[in-house]
């Protein structure tokens, strides 16, 4: 492989990214210490390519400063803003504005076949590439899970943005309930919060499903514990069950003041729990206690995505514009 050292250097983002996604995955948190040394890298080949087109004496040189612009000024703002208003995660935006510093404009690497990436967008800011196949792949995700759905016989109003899980499965599974008592609900229980909730209770899933009237009973509620973030590796919260739900009735909770100790619970705990509020979480706590499978989101982290629209774009190049050039119209 020939290539400029600084795009090589650059390629560290691949291993890393893709181990953030699969952390992401398996316990929907990541350390702030990732971003650290790539920034670095990043910020490091940005200063040794910025010297190499210094003075501005030609368009290739101002070009390039017009695509570092756009990388740091448009990439990192729309990142922020994204987070800020809640349509992206913490990482993901840490991500997105990683990449920016890293990939502001077109990596060349010549091997024995040919020059990759295969396709660049006349505009050549790698950074809006990889965000825009990471959109793309982000897309097609719904359409696989509709498919897998319907080959399973899972049909249902939310079968492109849902799976049936069963619930013994839940302890270890991260997403939101997409069911109420009432019924499909796109703000369902947030599965970390159950998590916390069974922490702060001292209590496991199946000890729940085994004596759900028992636990309604906010005076059930002794000694309190930890109930951390949520997260899935923070503990043992009992996976397996061989208890059958009990059958409930509709009009139990008005026997108490604070059913299943909620409002107690969300008054405890530092700050919130995922936006849970009292009502969200105990009619939770009835879908999971009276069912078998349940509907669960995905909850798919998009720096998976992310990664996935890094690799697509350090082979192929740009898949919109691909796709757009094939149409005749770029």
């Amino acid at each position: 492989m020939l290539a400029a050292t600084t795009d090589l250097l650059r390629l560290i983002a691949v291993p890393a990214l893709g181990w953030a996604a699969w952390r992401d995955v398996r316990t929907r948190r990541l350390p702030n210490r990732l971003w650290y040394p790539l920034l670095v890298v990043g910020v490091f080949a940005l200063l040794v390519d910025a010297g190499g087109h210094l003075p501005m004496a030609t368009v290739v040189d101002r070009l390039f400063f017009v695509r570092v612009g756009v990388s740091l000024l448009i990439l990192v703002p729309l990142a922020y803003g994204l987070w800020w208003f809640g349509g992206f995660g913490g990482a993901d935006a840490k991500a997105l504005m990683t990449l920016a510093v890293l990939f502001p404009t077109y990596p060349v690497f010549y091997l024995a076949t040919d020059a990759y990436p295969l396709v660049a967008t006349t505009l050549g800011v790698f950074s809006l590439t990889i965000l825009t196949n990471a959109v793309l792949v982000g897309v097609a995700y719904p359409l696989y899970l509709g498919v897998r759905n319907a080959l399973r016989g899972d049909r249902s109003l939310v079968m492109f943005v849902g799976r049936r899980t069963d619930v013994a499965a839940l302890p270890r599974e991260h997403g939101r309930l997409f069911e109420d008592g009432e019924g499909f609900t796109r703000h369902g229980l947030d599965i970390d919060a159950l998590r916390m909730y069974l922490r702060w209770r001292g209590t496991t899933l199946p000890a729940l499903r085994a004596a759900p009237e028992r636990h309604r009973d906010p005076e059930s509620v002794d000694e309190t514990g930890d109930p951390t973030d949520g997260a899935v590796d923070a503990g043992d919260d009992g996976r397996s069950t061989d208890q059958t739900p009990a059958d409930l009735d509709a009009d139990f909770d008005a026997d108490f003041d604070d059913p299943w100790a909620a409002e107690r619970f969300l008054d405890d705990i530092e700050g919130s729990a995922y936006g849970t509020t009292p009502e969200k979480l105990r009619e939770g706590l009835r879908v999971v206690t009276t069912r078998e499978t349940v509907w669960l989101s995905p909850g798919v982290p998009f720096i998976v995505p992310v990664f996935l629209g890094l690799v697509v774009a350090l082979t192929y190049g740009d898949l919109l514009f691909g796709l757009l050039r094939a149409l005749g119209v770029a």
